[in-house]
C-alpha cells in the first residue's frame, strides 16, 4: 500500500464529536427523484439487486439504471455470493434465489464491474472502525459497516455515485465523508 498515508489516516481516526451520530431528516438527504434521472454515473449497492429480484424497487431505481451508466462492485458480488452460501440446499425455493442471483451476476459486464484496491480498502477499514466505535455497533453491523465503507468509497475514488435504499447507513457515512455521493431511495 505504498500509497496510503498512514498518518493522514491516524489523524483522520481521531476524530470524535463526542456522541453518537443521528440520522438525518429525509429533507437534508439525497433521495432520487424521477424528474432528475440524468447524473453521473452510478455503482450500485447489493439492496438494488435484490429488490430489483423481489420487485420491491421503485420506479426511480428502474428509470435511474436505464438513465445512467450503471457500474457494479465486486462488493456486492461478494455479499450475493454469501446469500447463496446461506441458503439451505434443501429448502426448495433455494435453487430459484441461487437462479436469480447467477442471472445478475453474470449480466455485469466486466468492463463495468470494479475490485476496490488497495488504498480504498485500508480507509473503509479505518472509516468501518471509525463508524463502529462512534456508533457503538457489534458483531453484524460490523461487517455491514465495512462492506458499507467500502462500496461508499470506492465510488468516491471512481468519481461514481451509490444508489442505495440504505438510507440510515449512508447518511452516517455521508455525515463523516461529505464529500462522497449519494443516491438514497424507499423500497417499494
Amino acid at each position: 500500500m505504498a500509497s496510503f498515508d498512514f498518518d493522514a489516516a491516524r489523524r483522520w481516526a481521531r476524530f470524535d464529536p463526542g456522541h453518537t451520530l443521528a440520522r438525518r431528516d429525509d429533507a437534508a438527504l439525497p433521495f432520487a427523484d424521477e424528474g432528475e434521472l440524468a447524473g453521473s454515473a452510478l455503482l450500485l449497492d447489493t439492496c438494488v439487486y435484490i429488490d430489483r429480484m423481489q420487485g420491491r424497487a421503485p420506479a426511480v431505481v428502474s428509470g435511474l439504471i436505464s438513465t445512467r451508466q450503471a457500474n457494479h462492485s465486486t462488493v456486492a458480488v461478494q455479499e450475493l455470493m454469501h446469500t447463496v452460501g446461506v441458503l439451505r440446499p434443501e429448502d426448495p425455493r433455494s435453487a430459484d434465489v441461487i437462479g436469480a442471483i447467477e442471472r445478475q451476476i453474470k449480466a455485469m459486464p466486466d468492463h463495468r464491474l470494479f475490485e476496490p484496491d488497495a488504498e480504498v480498502l485500508g480507509r473503509a477499514a479505518l472509516l468501518a472502525g471509525m463508524l463502529c466505535r462512534l456508533q457503538g455497533y457489534r458483531d453484524d453491523g460490523r461487517l455491514k459497516a465495512l462492506q458499507d465503507s467500502v462500496l461508499f468509497l470506492q465510488a468516491l475514488k471512481l468519481g461514481l455515485t451509490v444508489l442505495t435504499a440504505n438510507v440510515r447507513e449512508f447518511d452516517l457515512l455521508l455525515q463523516l465523508v461529505p464529500a462522497g455521493r449519494v443516491l438514497l431511495y424507499r423500497k417499494a
